[in-house]
């Protein structure tokens, strides 16, 4: 196997400058996920705060959100917390010794609530407390998109290198058409944001500038 110097930002960067590259598009009715944006990762001085791409990370979310509710798209909003007990960890409960880890965001705590940049509109966004990465896995979220006749996942919120990747792969393997606008996913450090930024590029998703997105957004047309 080739080896090469290129950092993972480097490499992310070749190939969104390839002009060869085919992708999925947008299709004709998309849904928006916001993947964790809570305390426990955006917060910080308060906690172990995930990497930012930007810093108007969630400033750029809201615009998203406001603009698929406007079109009559799908908005949702997950969040990971479990009970006092841990009785709904699975085998993540075992490492209860990692104060950062997931299984100790405990249901109804500060690390547990959404950051209060986010502009959720609790009468019609959808809020889905998951428990594992994938926002689909044990959820109701692919039968709601069945329900709105998504055919395009818009995925923002963090981090890159785990519940967004984990939602992007399993948005690919349901065959829907997959977004992930590179301003609005985050990661703890550098490499794993850009490695893995770099590997759904490759793979699962159209990477794109978010004023992509927000343009096809402003100039969407309901579907029938």
């Amino acid at each position: 196997m080739e080896t090469s110097n290129k950092t993972a930002r480097e490499l992310y960067e070749a190939v969104k400058a390839n002009p060869d590259r085919q992708r999925f598009g947008f299709g004709r009715k998309p849904a928006l996920v916001n993947v964790d944006l809570q305390c426990a990762y955006t917060r910080p001085g308060e906690f172990v705060t995930a990497y930012e791409t930007d810093p108007r990370q969630i400033e750029y979310v809201n615009k998203l959100a406001r603009l698929f509710r406007l079109s009559r798209c799908p908005v949702v909003w997950t969040y990971v917390a479990y009970l006092d007990s841990g009785e709904d960890c699975g085998v993540w409960g075992t490492r209860s010794d990692t104060p950062d880890s997931l299984q100790n965001i405990k249901a109804d705590s500060r690390r547990a609530q959404f950051d209060d940049r986010c502009e959720i509109d609790r009468a019609h966004d959808i809020v889905i407390n998951k428990r594992m990465a994938s926002a689909f896995f044990e959820t109701n979220l692919g039968s709601l998109f069945t329900f709105h006749k998504v055919d395009t996942v818009i995925v923002t919120g963090g981090s890159t290198s785990g519940c967004v990747r984990a939602t992007v792969v399993d948005s690919l393997s349901r065959s829907f058409r997959t977004i992930v606008p590179e301003e609005c996913v985050s990661d703890k450090h550098e490499s794993p944001h850009y490695a893995n930024l770099y590997d759904m590029a490759l793979k699962y998703a159209d990477v794109l500038p978010v004023a992509e997105v927000v343009s096809f957004m402003e100039q969407y047309k309901p579907a029938n």
